[in-house]
């Protein structure tokens, strides 16, 4: 199987070779295509079969189909999630930025991140290694910006993300993996009955074009209550403004800091009892529970239809440029930002 996908990868993209690059360990196989620098598979052993728990497809052609961007398994960059109405001022200048969300930028729009082959610095079975470049004043945000993404298998299960970015000019810098996860299989149905458990007293409330209000909310007594484990069904039909603003879950919530890596969230799966957990050095994480999807093909023949996958995206908080109660996204020039986040499977 991992030799056909290895075919079924091989592509030149803007003179840049592109490929599947493997991590193993005992028990994980984790997929990491350097176009997007995204992770296409997540094969776990489950008992005598082996389990795929990232949505996805099998072929670079699929990923390249702009009508299946749905920003499966990608780095997000230069910045991740929404910031209102394209644009944001630094040290008294406005930028002016891609709209492609109704007004809105989302994910950094077209020239992003995630459209783009990156550069393959090391590759082997415990780590990959990828960089890219971004130049001043592409997608509209200023500086020439140097970015790179490890990730790293270790014989725990843990899957190691380190991201790091430097630029020469101030600039702002919100990265993220969106990965969707199913504990039941990718294409095995929804995620309703997955528990979910979030480490967050807090949540950030949006408006209805889904873009933060600019404060924080408790979670008590809401549907956005995970600090004990819960289904993701069991709140989600409530009359509630925010769930029909995010037309589900879609909201970030400020992880409860007590040390420099923090556990962020677990999901476990309600067939297999496969269980994910999520540790991270960002101060938010975006919950989605792929309410967008909209029934496409996925991996082996598999649909990918509303709720059938959830992302914990460990990131700054939406449209922080804008947003003076958020903590800052700004990086200095010629400092270095970085930041971790480990997916564990337990």
């Amino acid at each position: 199987m991992l030799k056909d996908l290895d075919e079924a990868f091989k592509k030149t993209i803007n003179g840049k070779q592109v490929g599947i690059y493997w991590l193993k360990n005992d028990e994980v196989r984790v997929g990491i295509c350097n176009y997007g620098a995204r992770i296409t598979h997540y094969i776990v052993a489950n008992g005598a079969a082996a389990l795929d728990i990232v949505l996805g497809f099998d072929s670079i052609d699929e990923y390249l189909d702009k009508e299946n961007e749905f920003y499966y398994g990608v780095t997000v960059g230069r910045f991740a999630n929404r910031i209102e109405d394209a644009k944001f001022s630094l040290n008294g200048k406005t930028y002016h930025l891609e709209a492609n969300n109704g007004g809105n930028s989302l994910h950094s729009g077209s020239i992003a991140f995630h459209n783009r082959a990156w550069d393959v610095e090391q590759a082997n079975e415990n780590q990959v290694n990828l960089s890219i470049f971004s130049t001043d004043g592409e997608g509209g945000f200023p500086g020439n910006l140097s970015c790179e993404v490890i990730f790293t298998l270790t014989e725990e299960n843990e899957l190691i993300i380190n991201y790091s970015a430097k630029s020469d000019e101030d600039t702002v810098v919100n990265l993220t993996n969106h990965s969707y996860f199913n504990l039941n299989g990718a294409g095995n149905g929804t995620i309703l009955n997955h528990q979910i458990r979030i480490n967050a007293n807090e949540f950030v409330p949006i408006k209805e074009n889904c873009i933060p209000k600019g404060n924080f909310e408790t979670v008590a007594g809401t549907p956005f209550d995970f600090l004990e484990a819960k289904t993701v069904e069991r709140d989600l039909n409530q009359q509630n403004e925010q769930l029909k603003f995010g037309n589900g879950y879609d909201h970030s919530f400020a992880i409860n800091q007590n040390e420099l890596l923090n556990f962020a969230a677990a999901a476990k799966g309600d067939k297999t009892g496969l269980t994910l957990e999520v540790y991270t050095t960002q101060p938010g994480m975006q919950f989605y529970t792929g309410n967008y999807l909209n029934g496409h093909r996925g991996k082996l023949g598999g649909k990918y239809s509303a709720q059938t996958g959830f992302c914990f995206e460990t990131q700054h908080h939406p449209d922080s440029p804008n947003q003076a109660a958020f903590p800052s996204t700004v990086l200095k020039k010629d400092a270095t930002f970085k930041s971790t986040t480990v997916f564990k499977i337990v």
